[in-house]
């Protein structure tokens, strides 16, 4: 019996995927299969009548298997595409999506217009998981002094792994600074930050087990929020304006449903000019205000 071609295994694998109706079945499939390959989606959307090599055929196998437990494709692949830099990812972080691009284009936005009156562009990002907000924002304004803190040593080592790959380095000083620790407490003596960006953990306790399969297998300590979403954010927000200079923003990624909830936080411990941005869907993803 011949062996089957790159484009039979291929749908094979979508089909498979399909039965189990999982979203996106043939885009999964054409990664994972590249990846097994060892080539790019565009090579292998050129691939011929060819017979696919044993050993990629055998390992296709096994990743169209971890993607029908329930595993994501970025754990799989141990990558994910964010701001067009690869960062690498694994059970101990979030995978990176595209609805915290929205995060850092704010943070851009709100750094062009910062006051006067802020001693320097100092940034901290708290709830770092991969670095994917503090690296881009690094990489995209070189001249940021940042600063990154997570609870999770774990996650933490991916974020200094990828900031060691994705930015140059400066001399003798790391590119960002992380640090260990819940919020604030990771700094010790830090200085007051122009900005404050989070991605924290706000879906509420009782809707973690409705979460996707691949959702679920991600750290739920990045994911939890409490009760009501909002147990991180509150914390954030309370503490925030001792490590703002004047002027200084902070802004944060919460789920579209919570953002009156959040703005009254805001507005309770002193923030102003309060704004939401909306995500590539139209839904409302980032809230900030100023410390006047």
């Amino acid at each position: 019996m011949p062996a089957l071609s790159i484009r039979e295994i291929l749908a094979e694998g979508i089909s498979r995927l399909k039965s189990a109706n999982l979203e996106s079945p043939s885009l999964d499939a054409s990664l994972l299969l590249a990846e097994a390959l060892g080539v790019t989606r565009e090579r292998l959307a050129a691939a011929g009548p060819e017979p696919a090599p044993e050993e990629a055929r055998l390992r296709f196998g096994l990743f169209i298997g971890r993607r029908l437990s329930g595993e994501c494709v970025a754990y799989i692949l141990g990558r994910k595409e964010f701001r067009g830099l690869d960062f690498t990812v694994g059970p101990a972080v979030l995978v990176p999506r595209p609805d915290t691009e929205t995060l850092v284009e704010a943070a851009l936005d709100r750094l062009a217009r910062l006051s006067p009156q802020a001693p320097g562009l100092r940034i901290l990002d708290l709830c770092t998981g991969s670095g994917a907000v503090a690296i881009s924002l690094k990489r995209e304004r070189p001249d940021l002094e940042v600063w990154a803190a997570d609870i999770s040593a774990e996650a933490l080592a991916v974020a200094r792994s990828n900031a060691a790959r994705l930015l140059p380095a400066e001399g003798q000083e790391p590119p960002i600074r992380f640090a260990r620790g819940n919020l604030f407490d990771a700094l010790e003596a830090p200085p007051a930050f122009s900005l404050i960006t989070a991605n924290p953990p706000y879906v509420p306790s009782a809707e973690i087990e409705g979460l996707a399969p691949e959702v679920k297998k991600e750290p739920r300590l990045a994911l939890d929020g409490g009760a009501d979403g909002l147990d991180i954010i509150r914390n954030i927000a309370a503490e925030a304006p001792r490590r703002l200079c004047p002027g200084g923003c902070l802004l944060l990624e919460a789920d579209p449903r919570q953002m009156p909830a959040v703005a009254a936080l805001l507005e309770a411990r002193g923030f102003r000019d309060i704004q939401t941005r909306r995500d590539l869907s139209g839904r409302q993803r980032v809230i900030g205000g100023l410390k006047l």
